[in-house]
């Protein structure tokens, strides 16, 4: 095991930079919406948000060395039924 470690470190030094590609994913769910606030004092905080509708959705993207590819906005959260052609 230590010896194909090593080999694969001693690659790492032949890779294109501008070949790699990373998928990276991130998202976002209503939940998250703050529920308090603040407020001058004598004064109301008002706010909006969701109100038991909660909805997550979710940003997947190839990463390259020159910027975003093939950026994705997926309604709901990612699965593997979602991620498959």
């Amino acid at each position: 095991m230590r010896a194909a470690r090593e080999a694969w470190f001693e690659s790492q030094l032949d890779l294109d930079p501008d070949g790699l590609v990373f998928i990276d994913e991130t998202a976002a769910n209503t939940a998250m919406a703050r529920r308090y606030g603040r407020a001058p004092r004598g004064e109301r905080c008002r706010m909006s948000g969701p109100q038991g509708h909660w909805k997550t959705t979710t940003v997947t993207a190839a990463l390259r060395s020159n910027g975003i590819t093939a950026p994705w906005l997926l309604d709901g959260a990612m699965n593997g039924q979602a991620f498959r052609p």
